[in-house]
């Protein structure tokens, strides 16, 4: 692999993955967590990431295969939760107990909406899959690949870092203004996501 296709998928990762996209949907989902809980929230988030791209890298053919499914399904199906989570930042949290234990436990934030399905996102997984697609009897690629979107989770990891200091500036009233503006992009992207898939199921032209 030249370096110009290891350029091009840092890119690719750095835009499926979205580390400055992930940061509105920090602020809004940890707002009411403590600084020492927000931090651990970010260090979880990023290590779940992680071990669930780290997954779909090597093992993600297979499991597919396994199963029967499509690439085109699999996305679609990912689109759909993507979606589905999209409309929770756009409504926000009123019909639920803003005191309740679950909203506030900074491990259950890290991995849902966190870790899934904001920063390994559906497009993340998907692209794991397929960065990996022509090195599949190739440890080496796909160590490379790993190590690609190691360094894409570590910038992720040091903007949800630095996010405290911009929650204090913002306050609630701000996170809530960009929960629901971000829930728009998501929902946006997820319908993207969909008809890319199903364009591509049909044999129709690219969306």
């Amino acid at each position: 692999m030249s370096w110009a296709e290891r350029i091009q998928d840092f890119v690719t990762l750095w835009v499926v993955i979205d580390p400055l996209g992930t940061l509105p949907v920090f602020l809004a989902v940890t707002a009411g967590l403590s600084a020492r809980d927000r931090t651990k929230a970010a260090f979880i988030s990023t290590l779940v990431s992680f071990g669930v791209l780290v997954f779909f890298a090597m093992a993600g053919h297979w499991l597919l295969r396994s199963m029967d499914v499509s690439i085109e399904s699999f996305q679609i199906a990912g689109g759909i939760v993507l979606f589905l989570f999209a409309l929770t930042m756009i409504h926000g949290r009123g019909h639920a107990d803003p005191h309740a234990p679950a909203e506030l436990n900074p491990v259950e934030i890290a991995i849902y909406p966190l870790a899934i399905p904001s920063i390994a996102s559906p497009g993340a997984m998907l692209a794991a899959v397929v960065l990996t697609d022509s090195a599949r009897h190739d440890f080496t690629e796909r160590a490379v690949t790993i190590v690609t979107f190691s360094l894409v989770l570590l910038m992720t990891l040091a903007i949800m870092l630095a996010a405290g200091r911009l929650a204090h500036v913002i306050g609630r009233g701000g996170a809530s203004i960009i929960s629901r503006v971000m829930g728009m992009i998501l929902a946006a992207l997820a319908v993207d996501l969909i008809l890319s898939a199903t364009a591509r199921w049909l044999h129709l032209p690219p969306i």
